[in-house]
C-alpha cells in the first residue's frame, strides 16, 4: 500500500480529520515531521485542509538549529505553506520546575503547539510519532515499571493533538523519502547515546529482534489491545468516580471512603490516578505511588497522609480521602485588639476576642479559651509560626519548642504554617485550635479575663 493511502486510512480509522480543518504541523526538519508535512500536503485538496508548520527552538542546539529553520522555512515556501518558530528555554525552565532536560523539553514543546494553534485558529495539532516511537515508547515505560495504562502507548489522537503516522514504521518512512527524493535534516541528539530511548533504539531493540524477528508487529498489537482496554475501563472509572466525589474544585478532590475500601484493585487504581489527575498533579505520579495511596486507603488511620510528587498531598480523614495539590498556606500577621475579631483567611478562621467581667466557663482549651489579661500587652498579634518559637502549653508545666509540640500533635507539616499563633509580645498566648500557654492560666488572682475563640469555616 502506498504510504500516503496508508496514513489516510489511519486519518479515517481514528477519526483525525473529517475534512475542511486548519492543521499546525509540527516541523522539526527531520525525517519523520518532513514526512509528515509532504503526506498532509498531498491530502490537503481531498480534505480541504488549511495546513500550517511550525518550528519549536529549544535553544538547545544553538550551532544546529539556524540551518533547520532555514531548511523548514524553504520546505514550506516549496509547498505553499506558512511556517512560523517558537523559542523556548528548556534549560531554565528544567532548573526551576526538577526536570531533565528531555522532560522540559517535551512538555515547553507541547505548550508552544497549543499556544500556536490557539493563535493561528487551528483545530488540530499534527505531529510525527510514528509506530517505533510506540514500541520504543512501550519499552520505555516497561523498563520504569508501568501499569497498563502506561503501557498502552502514544495515542493516535488526543484532544486537538493527532498522529498520522502512528501505524508507519520508521524504515517506511525513510523508504517513502528516499524514493521521492525528499530532503530532510538530522538531530544530532538522536545520535547522543546517553538518552534512554536512544540507547534503546540502538541497542535493545536490534537484540530483541534477534529472538523475535517480528518485534515491532508484535508489540503494536500488545499496545492495540491494551488501548481497546484502556478505553473500557475508561467507561468504568468515569461511572466509578462519579459515585465516589464527596466535593470537588480544580485543586482538591474528596473522594468516599468506605466504597473504595471495596473496590476490585484493578478499578481502584485507576480511579485513583484519574482522581490526582483531577487535581492536575498527575505528574510524576508512578505505580509505586498508587500503591502506596491504596495502602493508606485499606491500612491507614484518620489524619494520615502521603506527599507526592507535584506537591500533591493525599490526606485519609474519618470517612473521606482527599487529594490535593492547592498550594501549602501560610497565613498573614494579623492585630487583634479586644474587643474584636480577625478573620485568618488562610486558617479559614475566626478568631474573636473579648473582655470578661468573672471567672466564665474556662472552655475547652482548644477552640476557646478563658486567659488571665492582667500581664498581656495589647493590640495581640496573630500570625504564623515563626522558627525558634516556644511556649509553656497549659498542663504541660515545663517550656517547649512549638515545632516539638506540632510533632507531638501529629499536626502534618503542610498544615503547620496555618496555623495561627496569637502572641502578647513575643510570649504566646494561645495556639488557636490546640493549646494555650500555661503563664496565661487564669488563678483565684485573675482580675481581667479575655475570652479567645476561634471558628473554623469557609472565607
Amino acid at each position: 500500500m502506498d504510504l500516503t493511502e496508508h496514513v489516510s486510512g489511519t486519518i479515517k480509522r481514528y477519526a483525525m480529520l473529517s475534512g475542511g480543518e486548519t492543521v499546525m504541523a509540527g516541523l522539526s526538519g527531520g525525517p519523520d515531521s518532513v514526512c509528515l508535512l509532504h503526506v498532509l500536503d498531498r491530502l490537503r485538496k481531498e480534505l480541504r485542509l488549511t495546513i500550517r508548520a511550525l518550528y519549536v527552538n529549544h535553544n538547545l542546539r544553538p550551532a544546529e538549529v539556524p540551518l533547520e529553520i532555514e531548511f523548514c522555512g524553504k520546505l514550506c515556501g516549496s509547498l505553499k505553506i506558512d511556517f512560523s518558530v517558537k523559542s523556548v528555554d528548556v534549560t531554565s525552565f528544567a532548573r526551576e520546575h526538577g526536570l531533565n532536560k528531555q522532560e522540559a523539553a517535551r512538555e515547553l514543546r507541547y505548550s508552544a503547539f497549543h499556544e500556536a494553534a490557539r493563535e493561528e485558529g487551528a483545530d488540530s495539532i499534527a505531529l510525527g510519532h510514528n509506530a517505533d516511537d510506540q514500541v520504543e515508547t512501550f519499552i520505555m515505560r516497561l523498563l520504569r515499571g508501568s501499569g497498563p495504562k502506561g503501557l498502552s502507548g502514544i495515542p493516535a489522537k488526543r484532544g486537538k493533538i493527532i498522529r498520522p503516522l502512528i501505524e508507519i514504521e520508521r524504515g517506511e518512512i525513510e523508504e517513502f523519502l528516499f524514493r521521492e527524493n525528499l530532503p530532510f535534516v538530522v538531530d544530532s541528539s538522536n545520535l547522543k547515546a546517553d538518552y534512554l530511548r536512544n540507547r534503546i533504539r540502538k541497542t535493545l531493540i536490534p537484540a530483541m529482534k534477534g529472538f523475535n524477528p517480528n518485534l515491532t508487529e508484535t508489540i503494536l498489537k500488545s499496545v492495540s489491545v491494551l488501548q481497546e482496554e484502556e478505553r473500557y475501563f475508561e467507561v468504568i472509572v468515569t461511572k466509578t468516580l462519579m459515585k465516589l466525589i464527596s466535593r470537588k474544585t480544580a485543586e482538591r478532590i474528596e473522594l468516599f471512603l468506605v466504597p473504595m475500601e471495596n473496590l476490585e484493585i484493578v478499578v481502584l487504581r485507576r480511579v485513583l490516578r484519574r482522581a490526582i489527575d483531577e487535581t492536575g498533579g498527575l505528574k510524576g505520579i508512578s505505580f509505586s505511588h498508587i500503591e502506596d495511596i491504596i495502602k493508606l486507603i485499606r491500612n491507614g488511620s484518620s489524619g494520615d497522609r502521603l506527599n507526592l510528587p507535584g506537591n500533591v498531598r493525599v490526606i485519609r480523614e474519618y470517612s473521606l480521602l482527599v487529594m490535593t495539590s492547592e498550594p501549602v498556606v501560610r497565613i498573614a500577621s494579623y492585630s487583634l485588639d479586644p474587643p474584636g475579631d480577625v478573620v485568618v483567611t488562610g486558617a479559614k478562621a475566626v478568631i474573636t476576642a473579648s473582655f470578661e467581667g468573672q471567672m466564665g466557663k474556662a472552655g475547652d482549651g482548644k477552640y476557646s479559651v478563658l486567659l488571665d489579661a492582667g500581664n498581656m500587652s495589647f493590640p495581640l498579634a496573630v500570625r504564623p509560626r515563626r522558627k525558634g518559637d516556644y511556649f509553656y502549653p497549659s498542663g504541660f508545666g515545663r517550656r517547649k519548642k512549638l515545632q516539638d509540640f506540632f510533632v507531638d500533635e501529629k499536626v502534618p507539616r503542610d498544615e503547620r504554617d496555618s496555623i495561627p499563633v496569637v502572641v502578647s509580645g513575643d510570649d504566646i498566648v494561645w495556639i488557636a485550635g490546640y493549646r494555650s500557654d500555661e503563664r496565661f492560666r487564669v488563678t483565684e488572682r485573675t482580675e481581667k479575663f479575655l475570652r479567645l475563640i476561634i471558628r473554623k469555616g469557609k472565607n
